[in-house]
């Protein structure tokens, strides 16, 4: 009885869910890839250019730092995939690019480069076989690394925005 009466409580104090869900959500793998771009994409541009140095310590990415890890994954995997990575684009990158509008033009390139690639890929290629540091995975699976990796840093930068006083601003709806 006690176990009912908890959930009970529980059910009743629970925040109504959406009428509507965000778009892109429980859309497959495109609406899904929609959708944490176009959140990374605000939240980059909610963030006030001086954020981009910004770190919760020492030691720890900052902004801009953890932003452009995102970008060089996003080519990196995606070259695994096929195709080839851009000759204007080198690992040094995370460090040197800092400031906003070019994190952001970056960001954005990444996120399309991904987005054309996955749309140009055949049902059948999908289960190709890749060669990815020491083991074997498929395309499918490579894709997959992109997105979970995207909404993984997602999550770190609405900490990141949170604890430096920027509100997301898919939260202020």
């Amino acid at each position: 009885m006690k176990a009912f009466s908890l959930l009970l409580s529980l059910l009743l104090s629970a925040p109504a869910l959406p009428t509507q869900a965000p778009e892109g959500i429980w859309q497959g793998y495109d609406g899904e890839w929609r959708h944490v771009s176009r959140q990374l994409i605000a939240l980059a541009e909610a963030t006030p250019a001086e954020k981009y140095t910004w770190r919760p310590g020492p030691g720890v990415r900052s902004t801009s730092e953890v932003y452009m890890h995102t970008v060089i994954a996003n080519f990196y995997l995606l070259s695994v995939t096929g195709p080839k990575m851009p000759v204007d684009l080198n690992e040094n990158m995370v460090k040197t690019r800092t400031s906003k509008a070019e994190v952001i033009a970056w960001l954005k390139r990444s996120l399309e480069a991904v987005k054309t690639a996955h749309a140009a890929i055949t049902p059948a290629d999908l289960g190709r076989k890749v060669k990815i540091a020491d083991r074997e995975a498929t395309v499918e699976g490579m894709y997959l690394r992109i997105l979970v990796h995207a909404n993984e840093h997602m999550g770190q930068l609405i900490a990141y925005a949170r604890m430096s006083g920027v509100v997301p601003p898919w939260s202020k709806q």
